[in-house]
């Protein structure tokens, strides 16, 4: 899947079933459910799944919180707009499936 395919299922019901659980959270993101978002990336205890938690504290106004998960992720808080960090974010993890 790439970039394009995955966001043609944000007008799906339901994220694809064969993506990873931190996409799946940026697919919940899309479609401004945060909180179930949030709690898929919580659960990913790795690099990515901190990295996407990284932006969601981003987005969600929590700088300090945002930072300490950058950090886990081996990141900085990035100077784009969230629009262009998830488009990033997404386009790093489908080529990484």
């Amino acid at each position: 899947m790439n970039f394009e395919q995955f966001s043609a299922t944000l007008s799906d019901a339901i994220p694809p079933a064969d993506v990873s659980t931190v996409l799946q959270a940026l697919w919940y993101d899309a479609r401004g459910d945060w909180d179930k978002a949030h709690d898929l990336a919580q659960e990913q205890n790795n690099i990515e799944g901190a990295w996407v938690h990284a932006y969601l504290h981003r987005k969600e106004g929590d700088r300090w919180n945002a930072n300490y998960w950058y950090n886990q992720a081996g990141k900085s808080m990035p100077e784009v707009s969230l629009e262009q960090e998830w488009e990033d974010i997404v386009r790093a993890l489908v080529k990484n499936k």
